[in-house]
């Protein structure tokens, strides 16, 4: 398992997989038990305090070799939809004790969304950085490293972390200049890229400029695939490391080794599993 596919951020318990079975442990059968290869790290938000406890225990008993649950709080709440929400500081306050109780890996989610639709005034914006460093403080109690949101505020999510003293981070499908991702390599941060990557050319002076030992793979199933409106899934992480190589001139097999390490290397226990 040591030298297959890590998909550092996927979301297998989202209702587009509930085609396969409504039962979180048939999606990762189905998904997951006939590609060995593959290994997932789990995203697991706060949208519901009754079904996170049951969901981590259920993936740490039936599929402990094979799936990293990770646990924390999004900034943004309800999930989609018109009700979607930015997170208000309550809900962390709320939320502390069972992070820390069912935390089950080295592993949190957090971060910070400043695209106008969904954090429309500063408050919003005061309001997920208050949740964000609350959280940080977390991942700094527990020695915890941080999978980390961060879409239209990668100064902001780069510049908090420093802040913080944050040493270890992966921030997901990351989409900042190439001048602040820079920033985050000299703090040690890794970055990881979804398949969306391959529909256009935007992001390869991004992936150009940080070095290879910085990257990770990543899917964000169902969501970020090659097509959009078309469920992705765990298996298309091939595609993000193929489109690495190519834009690093790198043999495939040399992406994918280098960033199952860097996950490896980055998030321990995921190792030992």
């Amino acid at each position: 398992m040591e030298n297959g596919f890590v998909d550092c951020h996927c979301h297998i318990s989202a209702h587009e997989f509930e085609e396969v079975n409504c039962h979180v442990l048939e999606i990762i059968r189905h998904l997951f038990m006939n590609c060995r290869k593959f290994r997932a790290l789990l995203t697991l938000f706060i949208y519901s305090l009754i079904t996170a406890p049951s969901f981590i225990y259920a993936t740490q008993i039936y599929y402990p070799d094979l799936v990293a649950p990770c646990f924390g709080i999004h900034p943004l709440q309800a999930a989609e939809g018109p009700q979607q929400h930015s997170v208000k500081p309550q809900v962390v306050n709320q939320s502390s004790p069972l992070i820390k109780k069912y935390v089950p890996q080295d592993l949190d989610v957090i971060g910070l969304d400043f695209t106008p639709w969904c954090a429309p005034t500063q408050q919003d914006r005061d309001d997920q950085v208050t949740v964000f460093i609350k959280q940080l403080s977390i991942a700094k109690e527990l020695d915890l490293p941080v999978n980390v949101h961060s879409r239209s505020a990668a100064r902001v999510t780069i510049e908090t972390m420093k802040e913080q003293g944050i040493s270890r981070a992966l921030l997901h499908n990351f989409a900042g200049k190439p001048s602040v991702a820079l920033e985050g390599v000299k703090a040690g941060y890794l970055f990881s890229f979804p398949p969306a990557v391959c529909r256009s050319k935007q992001r390869d002076k991004l992936i150009k400029q940080i070095p290879l030992e910085h990257i990770c793979l990543e899917t964000d199933s169902p969501a970020l695939g090659l097509h959009q409106h078309v469920r992705n899934e765990p298996a298309n992480i091939i595609l993000p490391c193929r489109y690495i190589a190519d834009v690093k001139g790198l043999p495939t097999e040399t992406v994918r080794l280098v960033t199952a390490h860097n996950a490896y290397r980055l998030f321990p226990k995921a190792k030992t599993r």
